[in-house]
């Protein structure tokens, strides 16, 4: 069989497995955030955080409950991480430094896992397990909850509420993110994956010194640093390390993890507005961008020229004998058009059209299926610019799922997709100005800028995943991308729960023969062009600058 058929073989199963899991995983989430009853694990969580989750919450107490909780979140990691030195299970490893200690704590709260540091030389036991592999749960959580908070703005009418934060937070916690990581890590030991609280063994020697290896709780953070889109990894070569993804089996349901919430998320939001349809609509509009992106890495990975790739097959550089071609274009796409950030491969090393790829699929808003309930909201705000261009073709005042979007609607929904490029470029260009930041970049011209725009976008709309190449463990990218990753994650969640907030007070309008139908193929591919217009018009110069020109001159 060939490496193309076998890629092919390996995306059908993939879809298929998607499809399996879709209608009951979709289903089940859509109860959990619609019961009205509370588990006793769920009470006693409430009772010690001293919170009431029967209270229904307008949009700025549910901001204050994200904003509030994540702010701990970071001021807690922060400090683990400053005194790892003197606690038990530290491997020996020395307290983090100040500005690397924000970075990581500001990474993992957004949800981004961007990590300038060696996991298996700096991190112990106490901060990967305590600290890193808590907030993967708990700021998947965040963004789920966020999402369904967007959704209970089309769904309720003339309250203005949203539901309740902390209910929101405890139940995806505990009723979907752990139970589906607690098979999955079984699963993942069963593949080959370590589990253990081992310390670091030595395992041979070479020339200049001696080998070592870490032990750790690699599955159970395995798992959810994949289910809950939050990327980073134990060991410094991510997904790419044998202790983390062993065998193509391995691979292939650590994509699966990827992608299974994001996509089934369109049911729950279906379910939750009483209209499947709906729910489809965005559903496609998501799997033809993620396809179109998979086929189109997966040809330019195969089919490029050079002695070294036809021999090869197509461009082995940077990629695992043991995924090949295939396995590591349909990790790359997935992993950038999630906010998830692990890597199965060296994205620095994919053709100059591959690597713009990756980053193409960050700069989309990272929507298709994007993040944990970060892919949703961010694919919502996009349905609703789509339906006010419409509007604007037909003269008509634009309505979405029986909310009429007026001037503050989109003024709110164009906030958010303003706030993310403005971060990328601005601190691109700041670092290209300044005379110290360019000293880390590997490579000159057009690939060392493609470096740093990787970084930025990388960092700013919360995925993690590093074009490599860039030395980003020094103050001014450390603190940069940790500012931007901030940024990125809180600034659009104030615009998308500010735009619930307006959508839940409207009465609902009713649909007359000119509504714009927003079930059809037609409004999904209208939804399509949006999206590839709006991130072209946005990127496309810096793109030119940087992947586009490696790839035209290649």
């Amino acid at each position: 069989m060939s490496p193309v058929s076998a890629g092919v073989l390996q995306l059908l199963a993939l879809i298929s497995a998607l499809a399996l899991a879709y209608r009951p995983l979709g289903d089940h989430m859509a109860r959990v955030y619609s019961s009205g009853r509370h588990h006793r694990p769920e009470k006693w969580i409430y009772r010690a955080i001293g919170a009431n989750p029967s209270a229904a919450m307008h949009w700025p107490a549910y901001l204050r409950g994200v904003l509030a909780f994540s702010a701990v979140g970071v001021l807690f990691l922060y400090a683990l991480q400053r005194v790892q030195g003197h606690l038990p299970g530290s491997l020996g490893f020395v307290s983090i430094d100040p500005d690397q200690a924000f970075n990581t704590a500001a990474s993992f709260v957004a949800n981004t896992n961007w990590q300038s540091y060696y996991g298996e030389q700096a991190m112990g036991h106490v901060v990967q397990t305590g600290g890193l592999a808590v907030q993967n749960f708990v700021s998947a959580a965040v963004g789920m909850a966020v999402a369904v908070a967007l959704v209970r703005g089309f769904a309720h009418s003339r309250t203005g509420e949203l539901g309740n934060f902390w209910t929101d937070l405890v139940r995806g916690t505990l009723r979907i993110l752990l139970p589906i990581s607690v098979v999955g890590a079984v699963v993942l030991v069963a593949c080959g994956v370590i589990q253990n609280f081992s310390g670091i063994h030595e395992v041979g020697q070479f020339s200049g010194g001696v080998q070592q290896w870490n032990g750790g709780a690699v599955a159970s953070q395995e798992v959810i640093k994949e289910l809950g889109t939050n990327g980073g990894g134990y060991f410094n070569a991510n997904s790419a390390h044998p202790f983390e993804n062993p065998t193509p089996f391995s691979n292939l349901f650590e994509i699966f993890l990827i992608l299974l919430i994001p996509f089934a998320l369109t049911r729950t939001f279906g379910r939750m507005v009483g209209n499947l349809r709906q729910g489809y609509a965005i559903l496609a509009t998501m799997a033809t961008i993620w396809i179109a992106f998979t086929a189109l890495m997966m040809w330019t990975e195969f089919a490029h020229h050079g002695p070294a790739p036809e021999l090869a097959g197509g461009s082995m550089e940077g990629k695992e004998n043991r995924f090949g071609i295939a396995g590591s274009s349909i990790f790359a796409v997935a992993t950038t058009l999630t906010s998830t950030g692990a890597v199965n491969s060296f994205h620095s090393s994919y053709t100059g059209l591959g690597g713009g790829i990756t980053m193409l699929g960050m700069q989309l808003g990272e929507i298709a299926p994007g993040g944990v309930g970060s892919g949703l909201y961010g694919m919502l705000i996009m349905a609703v610019i789509a339906v006010f261009v419409a509007g604007l073709m037909v003269g008509r005042t634009p309505e979405y799922l029986g909310k009429k979007i007026g001037t503050r609607q989109i003024k709110l929904a164009a906030c958010y997709i303003l706030i993310t490029p403005a971060l990328v470029l601005c601190f691109t260009a700041l670092a290209l100005a300044l005379p110290t930041p360019g000293d880390s970049m590997t490579n000159n011209g057009a690939h060392g800028f493609s470096e740093i725009l990787y970084a930025y976008t990388s960092g700013a709309n919360n995925n993690g995943s590093a074009f490599a190449g860039l030395n980003a463990d020094t103050q001014w990218f450390n603190s940069t991308i940790g500012i931007a990753m901030l940024l990125g994650r809180f600034l659009p969640i104030v615009f998308v729960l500010a735009l619930a907030g307006s959508l839940a007070e409207q009465p609902p309008v009713p649909a007359t023969a000119g509504t714009l139908r927003t079930d059809k193929p037609l409004y999904a591919g209208l939804l399509v062009g949006t999206i590839l217009i709006l991130t072209g018009l946005t990127y496309f110069p810096a793109l030119a600058l940087g992947p586009l020109a490696e790839g035209l001159a290649s």
